[in-house]
């Protein structure tokens, strides 16, 4: 999972500044970035989201850090 690090070290986040924003703990952030832990579906949202990018980006399946547009609403 280089890329959950790679995107909070590029915006210059500390492990606590996430943790306190996304109510991901810091000890369960520190194994996602280390590979010892795959991230839960849920937590991923809340990255992706956190971080205004891609599920495919956060788990390395792409290098493309733009978000996917949002879902339209069908009227």
């Amino acid at each position: 999972m280089k890329n959950i690090k790679l995107i909070r070290v590029t915006k210059d986040y500390t492990q606590l500044k996430v943790q306190m924003d996304t109510g991901i703990s810091q000890s369960t952030l520190s194994k996602y970035e280390s590979g010892d832990m795959v991230p839960t579906t849920d937590n991923l949202i809340i990255l992706a989201q956190y971080y205004k990018t891609s599920l495919d980006f956060l788990m390395d399946l792409t290098d493309e850090r733009k978000p996917y547009p949002p879902k339209r609403e069908d009227t």
